[in-house]
């Protein structure tokens, strides 16, 4: 409904905490379950080595989830035979469960325990590891990305490939969650050609797909994909060979193949289900709820939504929580229950901007951090080259004055440079702060940010009683120019529409892309005709100017338009409303404008009709002769 191009929202929550929590495995070179003789588990309590319980303890974990709780809960009870360092393994496991099951805030106390008080460096690591994945869950991302720069810093100092691993898994997954995905593709890389088999192997390829995915879909081979499952089903690894699959069914759906999508989903949900793993639940089940709705089987997807609803982890704001609001509401609205769409959709105006929100907040601690961390190496050596100038101006005598003169200027000329770097870098971080708010591919307003202007706009306009606008636009048959054109083609459109709004805009329109080939504009001091006037100026210059290199692609859009003299100065009503237009626009034959308003006759204008509003009027959208 208002648009089928709805952008992948970056990324996935359960991405970040499962690869750290199952690379914590991999740190010792212990053996697989299979390796250890099953009469283990037939000895009395006494005469069982808690080494060797803990060690199969810490292979079952991903694999074989309930019998490593099982043997956790065994440990738990009898921990008087045990050393201080059994102790302190047994305590890794516990925190690691307390984080599989998805309580962060109690898992991060027990894990920075651990790195504070264990005597084994090994151990400590791991559980660095693993808090770093904490702390980017809940949201402590710059704390994350320092404690993670630390550990890059003294990776090279590793001499143990598996250490250096966990390291790297961490790198890639916190880099995908920034949006770096060349990096972390590139770590994917550097942990396969360290393990080309085997359980680390499925971790390089997961965070390398992964990432790739992120970056723009399935870039790489379908058989480069099956690779990384095959590899994690042959090391007993099910849980990250479903999530490989995951991103695949992810695929399917957004390029609109949604039988693929639900029997990829269907195959592999039992298994699932086994490995009480919350975030991989809530996802399947979203992705599941979505791809119903896509076949047309709404009782289907509200089934798997509320599933979704029941095993997300409390407190979380991710795509899934989004992805299945969206779902709800749509199956409402089509069932006529306004009151629950109405509640669907502000639940999904919530998740969506919570998590754009986190989303920003990712990336822009990675630039701070990274930023602070460049300014501390160049203040490092801002003082070193002090430190230089002080020692050469004691150790100055009478017959070396000329020369140390020289040398002192040179050294200031140097000081000067890294003083004038860090300037730059001040100015670089307050325009990256302004990137942040900008849609990278047309420069208008990303979708947080025309929220967050439309909203203080329609606060204005509400003081003194004064009316607005909220016009929705969808580029017609957007996805047919992709698949025929290519996506160059495709932005270049997506920038030629968007090019032809600010030609007629005023300067204190809300202007911003709401993601895919959606656009959002918000008119204050315009009431509803005036809105209907400038959408309509619009609509006819968007379908009299083709697009593309050779201006030979003819594109039209539809509009949706909501006013606050029917629908109020909340936007998340507006949006409702203005969305239910722009899905009877594209219903009753695309190319037009539709008003949302109490009243139903005289609110299209269709293309076939003699326009009553000139593409060159004054009522709002500005002459672009003036």
């Amino acid at each position: 409904m208002g648009g089928s191009g709805t952008t992948r929202r970056k990324v996935w929550a359960g991405a970040l905490l499962l690869l750290g929590i199952f690379v914590g495995t991999a740190l010792f070179a212990v053996p697989t379950a299979n390796a250890i003789a099953p009469e283990t588990f037939a000895r009395g309590p006494e005469s069982k080595n808690p080494q060797e319980l803990l060690v199969l303890a810490d292979n079952l974990k991903t694999s074989e989830h309930d019998q490593f709780v099982r043997l956790l809960d065994e440990l738990g009870h009898d921990t008087s035979h045990m050393t201080d360092q059994q102790l302190a393994y047994l305590r890794y496991l516990v925190a690691w469960q307390v984080a599989y099951s998805g309580d962060y805030e109690h898992a991060e106390p027990l894990l920075k325990a651990l790195m504070n008080q264990s005597g084994n460096n090994d151990l400590r690591f791991r559980a660095t590891a693993t808090l770093i994945n904490i702390l980017g869950i809940s949201g402590h991302y710059e704390e994350a990305f320092s404690i993670l720069n630390q550990a890059l810093d003294d990776a090279p100092q590793i001499s143990d490939k598996t250490a250096r691993f966990q390291v790297f898994t961490e790198a890639a997954q916190l880099l995908t969650e920034a949006g770096q995905y060349n990096l972390a593709v590139n770590y994917g890389h550097q942990i396969i050609a360290d393990f080309p088999q085997g359980r680390n192997a499925c971790a390089g390829y997961y965070v390398m797909l992964h990432a790739q995915f992120e970056s723009d879909g399935l870039k790489a081979a379908a058989q480069e994909f099956q690779r990384g499952i095959d590899v994690c089903l042959q090391a007993s690894e099910g849980l990250i060979a479903d999530s490989i699959r995951r991103d695949v069914a992810h695929y399917d759906i957004q390029n609109h193949h949604a039988d693929a999508a639900a029997a990829l989903l269907q195959g592999s949900y039992a298994n699932v289900l086994g490995y009480q793993y919350p975030d991989l639940t809530t996802e399947y089940n979203a992705l599941l709820a979505q791809a119903y709705w896509d076949k047309g089987d709404p009782a289907r997807a509200e089934q798997y939504a509320q599933y979704a609803l029941k095993s997300a982890v409390k407190g979380e704001f991710n795509e899934p929580l989004s992805l299945t609001y969206k779902v709800l509401y749509q199956i409402a609205a089509q069932k006529g229950d306004l009151r629950n769409a109405l509640a669907y959709h502000e639940q999904y105006m919530a998740t969506d901007k919570r998590q754009l929100d986190e989303t920003e907040a990712k990336v822009l601690a990675y630039q701070l951090v990274k930023q602070q961390m460049d300014a501390k190496k160049a203040e490092l050596a801002e003082l070193n080259k002090q430190n230089e100038i002080l020692q050469l101006q004691q150790a100055l005598d009478h017959k070396a004055v000329v020369t140390g003169r020289l040398y002192i200027a040179l050294l200031l000329t140097v000081l000067a440079s890294i003083g004038f770097w860090l300037f730059r870098l001040k100015r670089s971080q307050l325009r990256f702060m302004r990137l942040a708010r900008r849609d990278g591919l047309t420069d208008i307003f990303n979708r947080q940010h025309f929220v967050d202007e439309a909203e203080q706009s329609l606060r204005y306009v509400a003081k003194s009683s004064r009316n607005a606008s909220l016009v929705l636009i969808d580029l017609d048959h957007f996805k047919a120019v992709n698949d025929t054109y290519g996506h160059e083609v495709g932005d270049q459109v997506l920038r030629r529409a968007v090019a032809i709004c600010q030609h007629y805009l005023h300067s204190s329109d809300v202007f911003g892309r709401l993601g895919g080939e959606e656009f959002g504009i918000l008119l204050p001091e315009c009431d509803q005709e005036r809105a209907r006037e400038c959408a309509e100026t619009l609509r006819a210059a968007i379908h009299a100017e083709p697009a593309g290199e050779s201006n030979d692609i003819a594109i039209s859009a539809s509009f949706g338009i909501a006013s606050t003299v029917h629908h109020g100065y909340e936007l998340r009503q507006l949006l409702l409303a203005a969305d239910e237009a722009l899905y009877r626009a594209k219903r009753d034959g695309r190319n037009r404008v539709v008003v949302n308003a109490s009243r139903t006759s005289d609110d299209v204008s269709s293309p076939t009709e003699p326009s009553l509003y000139g593409i060159r009027n004054t009522t709002h959208c500005a002459d672009p002769t003036h």
